[in-house]
């Protein structure tokens, strides 16, 4: 989208001067997934980052393992039981039901 940027006099009479984004109140601007080692550092260049932006952000740490709906510490007991399978940045639920040749393959993935 452009809107009217004021850039002084330069392109007066409200011509398009760049873009910009429309950003909702408790829209979520940026999503980072790091290391649990890494965490600190993420933290301090989200809180720097911070600045860059109008308004008010907060930082949230989120208890759910990676960008999936599974808590952190359900995912382990789920993984270690072997009824997740990762899948890039989501999970698999691997089901008891459906063919038994294709859950057993999924599971010696897993």
């Amino acid at each position: 989208m452009t809107y009217r940027l004021q850039t002084g006099m330069r392109g007066a009479w409200g011509k398009p001067y760049g873009t910009v984004a429309r950003v909702d109140i408790g829209q979520i601007i940026l999503s980072i997934r790091c290391k649990d080692s890494n965490a600190a550092v993420v933290q301090e260049a989200l809180r720097r980052a911070r600045y860059k932006f109008p308004g008010r952000q907060k930082i949230i740490i989120s208890r759910k393992w990676g960008f999936t709906n599974v808590n952190r510490e359900d995912y382990l007991k789920l993984k270690e039981d072997k009824r997740v399978l990762q899948d890039g940045a989501y999970v698999q639920y691997i089901r008891p039901r459906g063919k038994l040749e294709t859950n057993l393959r999924n599971q010696l993935r897993a």
